[in-house]
């Protein structure tokens, strides 16, 4: 328990309310995350990554994604990125706080694109002014852990990992300490994508080439906030260690009190809802790291849709609703053929309009009366 103590200020966890079952497991998944650099002292294979091109990605804040090639035009490479973790209060609906822990500073975290074959090397920084212990386990690595027992940074730390892209597809990242820290982390808004691309592109289900003309990424996040009982407003609190034990309690639950897209309910729409032209084709990701959800464009499809986001499957065709599990992320294509305003929605419709998972796309052009015409106005029954 000592060994805990150190990784973790000891006043933040003495606030929280986890039971002595749930303290245990925190103590053994501790223990695995801390005994992983040791069990890589012996180096069976020597990294490629050295003498290879180095390039800098600049990452962007959600929903956009950063400068990319669709179609590798070079070698593989390693791809240096740099991320900040930051502790933060966060307005997810007017009047309703929360004490979020973030990438970046933004729910979800930013997305980076590499091909495979390429290399991504991140230097995760912790500021002294935050709180508590971090760490990132990104599912598109390859290794016990995803490099979670790799990363860990107290306040005031950085550290450097890099993996190998091995496979090509859209994947989860998030923050994982250890125990019950894991979930708290992950519901307080710690996660975010990597986007794996194939080194020739993207491919339909007869496998011919596919391009977006424009890509946008939606974070669905699932937020458990207290209630005063006294008054029954959202409570409010100075640090994610001081909500810590009244979050748990309500995450218990299983049932989030709101949900949204990037952030904020009503992120993604009106001047910040995603844009589109008739006949443009364009990519959405949508990551999720907690909860299930399935996806839907109100008056569009899923033209094609890669189950699990993985680009080493035959995409789905003409899909009208799309899966993603949690601690997925799902990737689908749509080309829009009239213009006007589109409900991206979580098509749990009690979800997306009682508790925010929805947004819009606005796309611009000319109407099209073949594919939808009112041929009749309301007007009284005759």
């Amino acid at each position: 328990m000592k060994d805990l103590m150190k990784q973790m200020n000891r006043r933040d966890f003495l606030l929280s309310s986890v039971s002595a079952t749930a303290a245990a497991a925190f103590t053994a998944t501790k223990t695995a995350l801390a005994e992983a650099p040791a069990k890589v002292k012996e180096i069976g294979v020597e990294s490629n990554a050295k003498g290879m091109e180095r390039v800098t990605q600049k990452l962007v804040k959600p929903p956009f994604l950063p400068e990319h090639d669709q179609v590798a035009k070079h070698p593989p490479r390693v791809v240096q990125v740099e991320m900040t973790v930051i502790e933060k209060e966060i307005e997810v609906k007017p009047g309703v706080f929360v004490q979020a822990m973030t990438f970046n500073g933004t729910n979800p975290g930013p997305i980076m694109v590499v091909h495979e074959g390429d290399y991504l090397e991140l230097t995760l920084k912790n500021p002294k002014t935050n709180t508590l212990t971090h760490n990132i386990d990104f599912h598109a690595s390859t290794g016990a852990l995803g490099g979670g027992g790799l990363t860990h940074v107290a306040p005031g730390q950085q550290t450097v990992l890099r993996f190998k892209a091995t496979k090509a597809g859209c994947f989860v990242y998030h923050c994982a300490p250890g125990g019950v820290m894991i979930p708290y982390h992950v519901v307080s808004g710690m996660y975010g994508s990597v986007m794996v691309l194939p080194r020739d592109g993207l491919k339909d289900n007869n496998g011919k080439p596919v391009k977006y003309d424009r890509a946008y990424y939606v974070g669905e996040q699932g937020w458990y906030i207290p209630k005063d009982e006294k008054t029954g407003q959202y409570k409010r609190y100075k640090s994610p260690a001081e909500s810590m034990g009244d979050v748990m309690k309500v995450m218990e639950g299983l049932v989030p009190t709101h949900i949204t897209f990037n952030g904020k309910v009503g992120a993604l729409t009106g001047d910040n809802a995603m844009k589109a032209k008739v006949g443009e084709s364009v990519l959405f990701i949508h990551s999720q790291a907690n909860e299930d959800t399935r996806i839907h464009i109100i008056g569009g499809h899923g033209d094609l849709s890669w189950p699990g986001g993985s680009f080493g499957n035959t995409p789905w065709v003409d899909r009208e609703t799309w899966p993603i599990h949690g601690g997925e992320c799902g990737v689908a294509m749509y080309t829009f053929r009239q213009p006007g305003i589109y409900a991206y929605v979580n098509h749990n419709l009690i979800e997306a309009v009682m508790k925010g998972a929805a947004g819009h796309i606005s796309v611009e052009g000319k109407w099209n009366n073949d594919l939808m015409e009112q041929v009749q106005k309301p007007a009284p029954i005759t």
